[in-house]
């Protein structure tokens, strides 16, 4: 693995050069001010494109969300910090003069990626909802005087961010923060907090990874965790703000996921040339958009990440209820009052079909009609919580759980 000095020397020498390509392209792409007719300058923007997109950044991509229908009305939506904290912020996505509507809190993961990977999931729900998402920063720009971050702080966040909002309160958790919302969730149960949530939405997420596990798992608890301290834990370089931090780099999770599908990604790089040769330029912003998002990358603080490959894919700990919270056991079984609803993908290869709904067997204390389970014909991981069908299929049934529960 590259260490991080040499890949931060690489990554700001290339900054430039990708700059002038992606500059260039566009340029290319509108000679004469329309879209370029030439097959030729076409091919050329294309190659020059690719090698824009070709890198990792880590700089957070904007949500974009400005407006969004609300009834027979178009609201303007404003992006406001509520709580700030050294490795997160509150956000709520504040639309002027809209009624009264649901608290929701979309959770997102802190895995390699920025929070806005979830502004699909986001923008869907703000028709409904009154939204706010953990947006979890970039742990390389953290100072070593914050702190350290761990599962327990990430679940002590949650919890926070929850009596912030104000009570009366729903949480959708998306992927790895699964684990977080069901603990936060039996943490504020067991201590009868007034912020508890109305209901709690788990979506793809490893509540129980022992159950069919797939190739991700099998990567986690293949080697001990001494192992993955050693091999894939390096220390943020000067002059970066957290510099001397020891962090899991979001370059090398996101690296380990295109390598796993290597043939697609460069299949996609042939056919965005192939795009702008055939003038496809939809496709080809829609290329863009998506490596652009892909390849923003965050470093998560390594205690954080050995501790959910320890304690949720090696050792299980709140399927065998091992799992505590600043000494506490958590039990799921003492949540009593929230309903809790779980998603799953039959084509998921991430997260197996039973590893989420697992969290129904845990919440012993709810009554059936409190539980509910949906698993979405057709779509993998990510279309659980973003694309047509979450749009169509999943979301609806998220927003008449939450409606029967305010």
């Amino acid at each position: 693995m590259i260490r991080y000095d040499v890949y931060y020397a690489l990554t700001e020498a290339l900054d430039l050069p990708r700059r002038m390509a992606d500059s260039m392209s566009r340029m290319l792409r509108q000679m004469n001010g329309v879209e370029t007719s030439h097959p030729w300058l076409r091919a050329t923007a294309g190659l020059l494109d690719v090698m824009a997109i070709g890198g990792t950044t880590h700089r957070r991509p904007p949500y974009g969300i400005d407006a969004v229908p609300v009834g027979n009305r178009t609201l303007p939506v404003i992006e406001e910090a509520v709580d700030v904290r050294p490795f997160g912020t509150l956000l709520r996505f504040r639309k002027t003069d809209a009624p009264v509507q649901p608290k929701l809190l979309i959770v997102a993961p802190m895995s390699g990626h920025y929070a806005t990977l979830l502004r699909g999931t986001v923008r869907t729900a703000l028709a409904d909802h009154d939204v706010y998402v953990t947006d979890w920063h970039n742990a390389r720009d953290v100072p070593v005087a914050a702190g350290r971050f761990g599962l327990d702080d990430y679940v002590g966040y949650l919890i926070a961010w929850l009596e912030a909002m104000g009570g009366r309160n729903h949480v959708l958790g998306v992927c790895q923060p699964t684990v977080a919302v069901l603990a936060a969730g039996a943490v504020m149960a067991q201590a009868r907090h007034p912020s508890q949530p109305r209901s709690m939405t788990l979506m793809a997420g490893p509540i129980d990874a022992r159950v069919s596990p797939t190739r991700v798992n099998d990567l986690a608890s293949s080697r001990p965790i001494a192992w993955f301290e050693r091999e894939l834990i390096q220390t943020v370089p000067w002059p970066l703000a957290g510099h001397g931090r020891r962090v899991y780099p979001g370059h090398t999770q996101v690296t380990a996921f295109m390598l796993m599908n290597l043939h697609r990604h460069v299949a996609a790089q042939y056919g965005q040339v192939s795009n702008m040769v055939r003038g496809d330029w939809r496709a080809a912003a829609a290329h863009r958009t998506f490596y652009d998002e892909y390849l923003a990358v965050m470093d998560l603080p390594a205690e954080f990440y050995l501790e959910t490959v320890a304690r949720v894919f090696q050792t299980y700990d709140l399927a065998r209820g091992a799992l505590t919270y600043r000494g506490q056991t958590v039990d799921p079984g003492a949540i009593r009052h929230t309903f809790v609803f779980t998603v799953e993908g039959e084509l998921d290869d991430i997260c197996a079909i039973g590893q989420t709904s697992a969290a129904l067997d845990l919440c012993t204390g709810l009554r059936p009609s409190m539980k509910r389970h949906h698993l979405q014909l057709g779509v993998g991981h990510y279309g659980v919580f973003s694309g047509r069908r979450w749009t169509g299929e999943v979301y609806p049934l998220v927003r008449e759980v939450i409606a029967a529960t305010s």
